[in-house]
């Protein structure tokens, strides 16, 4: 059976073809009766389907994680591609190769993973260096952290991901690090290394992703924070003050209480890596959502993380996935993030969002100092209101 993949999906299209199942439920029609709301992926991308008739006898055979067959008509709602189901039932094994429907880096994940340990073999705090090798010495621990996506759905969400949103952080902390005296630059790189370390046990994602019982009950803040802290001791001579500052860093990188770090940023690196992991995340989220094919007009759809649409014309091309990594081997996001740092003054007005995964900018809190630092300005002179 060949596969047929939602990114090549178009309105008006009947589609016939395996998907994922991503969740289930029946909900209840305006008129009356239920219908059986399904969201069906491949590797390529997610799709809502509706199921209205004739779905009693079927509903019950396949649940969230299974692989099924799906025949339906392609149509467009809010800008946005569905499905409207007429058959579903689930697959044999043979029918399926389970590649097909789980998305990935485009980058290589065994060569990401050897950069990573060069930049690591580079520290000049012998403490740091072993710590990290220690941990990554261990061949379980090393296939969960390239494997692992960066989280469920809101940045980075696929297979390897986690690899590639920490590499691309280390390379943002040795570039931003590197502009402002008397930072930390190996402390500030181990930061990023292991600040969403405890994702590796946080998240399932051996088929379909999800969060694991400790996921749920813990969180990789503090799993990793403990996991850290046990490896810390397998370290000689380990300088006190150093494990201090690190397992900090691992606690406070949401930036804000309300946004799930039991302390606030302290130090100048806690800071650092609070903001650039949120400006790291956001750009390939934004990056991603505007690159979402079968989308008509100027503006995506409505994203969770950012709580509006996204403009999609460029002023330059995009790059092709070939293209997509620079000449000194920096991932796409990292590049994007670092070259687009001197304007992200831009976004200053927008409100700041009460959503824990959208963070708090410096330049909203700035733009407030400057108000009140001019109190003889008029109305109509004074930089625009939050």
């Amino acid at each position: 059976m060949e596969k047929i993949f939602i990114r090549d999906f178009a309105p008006n299209q009947t589609v016939s073809t395996t998907f994922l199942v991503k969740s289930k439920e029946l909900r209840n029609k305006k008129t009356g009766g239920q219908f059986a709301s399904i969201t069906l992926s491949d590797r390529t991308g997610d799709i809502v389907s509706q199921w209205w008739d004739n779905f009693e006898d079927t509903i019950d055979t396949f649940d969230r994680d299974d692989i099924v067959f799906a025949r339906g008509l392609v149509t467009v709602y809010r800008n946005h591609l569905q499905l409207s189901l007429h058959r579903v039932r689930p697959c044999q094994e043979h029918e399926f190769d389970l590649a097909d429907y789980f998305p990935a880096t485009k980058y290589d994940v065994d060569e990401m993973f050897a950069e990573l340990m060069a930049i690591i073999g580079e520290f000049k705090n012998p403490h740091l260096r072993q710590l990290l090798q220690n941990i990554f010495a261990d061949e379980n621990t090393a296939r969960k952290f390239k494997k692992a996506p960066a989280a469920k759905t809101m940045h980075h969400p696929y297979l390897g991901g986690l690899l590639e949103h920490s590499l691309s952080l280390v390379k943002l902390c040795r570039k931003v690090g590197g502009h402002y005296q008397g930072i930390d630059i190996d402390l500030l790189q181990t930061g990023a290394v292991l600040h969403d370390f405890g994702k590796i046990d946080e998240l399932s994602y051996e088929r379909g992703f999800g969060y694991t019982n400790d996921g749920q009950m813990i969180g990789h803040l503090v799993m990793e924070t403990m996991m850290v802290a046990e490896q810390i001791k397998q370290v000689a001579d380990f300088p006190d003050d150093l494990r201090r500052h690190l397992l900090h860093m691992l606690l406070a990188h949401h930036g804000k209480l309300e946004y799930g770090s039991p302390k606030l940023p302290s130090t100048p690196e806690a800071l650092m890596l609070a903001y650039l992991d949120d400006l790291d995340s956001k750009v390939e989220a934004m990056q991603r959502l505007i690159a979402e094919p079968n989308i008509e007009g100027d503006w995506t759809r409505i994203s969770p993380m950012f709580e509006r649409p996204i403009y999609r014309r460029r002023t330059i091309e995009s790059p092709k996935d070939e293209d997509a990594v620079t000449g000194d081997g920096q991932t796409a996001a990292a590049a994007a993030a670092a070259s687009s740092q001197p304007e992200k003054g831009s976004s200053r007005q927008h409100k700041p969002s009460a959503r824990p995964d959208s963070f708090n900018t410096p330049f909203e809190q700035l733009s407030g100092l400057l108000k009140e630092a001019e109190p003889g300005l008029a109305t109509s002179e004074r930089p625009p209101s939050d």
